[in-house]
């Protein structure tokens, strides 16, 4: 697991704002630069290229930069509304944080900051001869940049906000942070797999200052906090909850074993307590459970009574099953290979729970619905297949939830059966 600094840093740079700011400073910087290019133009050149030649240029470049940059403003807020009204709200997020979207809406700026410096430098003759040359091959640059930029924007508009492109994204971020527990299943610490019973009675909590989601969590420096308090006994930290959960003043987010009463004792709950993040919203790097929630979420709203899609909803089953499936593939692993912080035990993941999350709220709204609760049996089966007794025992208890949903729902009773069949053969 990273950092907190690092964390937060990245935060910050999948706002829209930052790489807005950071285009929109070198194209500052580049139309100044421009002002000291003695030494890059030749004489004999620069005296070719006088404020005429690239004046009216930057006049055409800032007045379509600011059309081009309100317009896709526009079109941005849209597609984030669409995001909102038709698939869920959670999903809107990761298109605020679309790179594409931010890289153009970056470069639309940037050259109108350029193009704007530009022409106040050249009405206050900022520029020499060579300035104006240097001005003129760096207004070519960003008009091959804005081009390129322009033909991405336009390709993507196409996708933009729209459900299985969302339902992509979604995905691809739920993934990655599979990925990463997939890699470090205790998050580079050591095992807890018997939760509050491996806690020693002894142990002190440590609670959260406000309530809301446990965001991030810094290992490292949980391990330092650990290392600085052992001065008489050995100190365990032994974390409570993961990424993703609810903490509130009766909900500890640690433990820690081992701690000795003296002045140091404040500061090492302190450096704990500052250890974790908690917002009020949950976040999809390093919390698998929240893509599955908000795949769900998609799949349901498709089968309101208003939407009434239940081809989204079986999108989204063979989207739960590829994450699951990769889950399942890595096998049951009893500690991380490389435990950077053996002090620290970290609980696994919840296998009941990823599928409570996956499966639970798309079997109860599509319990009418045959095609769907057949997707669901057929995805339960495979993963019952290809995992271990774990995801049997988790597959065929949600199997037979689905199952008495729908003997509940208005299906004929041939239907009902070959539900029943499917069941059976997972049982079998």
């Amino acid at each position: 697991m990273i950092s907190k600094w690092r964390w937060l840093l990245l935060r910050i740079a999948r706002q829209i704002w930052f790489r807005a700011s950071l285009f929109a400073l070198l194209g500052v910087v580049t139309a100044l630069f421009s002002a000291g290019a003695r030494w890059v133009i030749p004489a004999d050149l620069s005296v070719k290229f006088g404020s005429e030649a690239v004046a009216p240029i930057l006049h055409i470049l800032a007045s379509s930069m600011l059309a081009v940059t309100t317009f896709s403003l526009t079109v941005m807020v849209t597609a984030y509304s669409a995001a909102t009204s038709d698939v869920t709200p959670r999903a809107a997020k990761l298109l605020r944080e679309d790179p594409t979207t931010q890289n153009v809406l970056a470069v639309f700026v940037g050259a109108f900051l350029f193009s704007l410096v530009g022409i106040i430098a050249l009405n206050t003759e900022l520029y020499g001869a060579s300035g104006r040359a240097m001005l003129f091959a760096a207004t070519l640059l960003v008009i091959v940049i804005m081009v390129i930029a322009l033909l991405r924007w336009i390709n993507h508009l196409a996708r933009l906000g729209m459900v299985d492109e969302t339902s992509r994204s979604v995905e691809n971020a739920a993934r990655a942070a599979f990925d990463e527990r997939i890699n470090m299943p205790f998050m580079g610490g050591a095992p807890l797999k018997n939760g509050e019973a491996d806690i020693p009675a002894s142990a002190i909590p440590v609670y959260s200052g406000l309530p809301g989601y446990v965001q991030h969590v810094d290992m490292s420096a949980l391990s330092a906090a650990a290392h600085k308090a052992e001065e008489q006994d050995e100190v365990r930290i032994y974390l409570a909850v993961l990424p993703g959960a609810y903490v509130h003043a009766r909900r500890p987010l640690l433990w820690i074993g081992g701690l000795q009463k003296g002045e140091a004792r404040a500061e090492t709950l302190d450096a704990c307590r500052n250890a974790c993040v908690v917002g009020d919203q949950r976040n999809f790097q390093g919390d698998p459970r929240f893509g599955l929630v908000v795949l769900t979420e998609i799949a349901s709203r498709a089968l309101s009574p208003g939407v009434n899609d239940p081809g989204t909803a079986i999108d989204i089953i063979g989207r739960q099953f590829r994450l699951l499936a990769a889950w399942a593939e890595k096998g049951e692993v009893e500690e991380d290979t490389d435990a950077a912080c053996p002090n620290v035990r970290v609980p696994p993941l919840s296998l009941d729970d990823m599928f409570d999350d996956a499966f639970g709220p798309i079997a109860r709204d599509g319990a009418g619905f045959l095609e769907v609760q057949l997707r669901v049996l057929k995805t339960l089966q495979a993963l019952a297949e290809i995992g271990g007794p774990d995801f049997r025992q988790s597959a065929l208890r949600h199997a037979r939830i689905a199952l008495k949903r729908s003997e509940n729902a208005p299906l004929l009773e041939e239907e009902k059966a070959r539900l029943r069949d499917v069941v059976r053969e997972m049982e079998g």
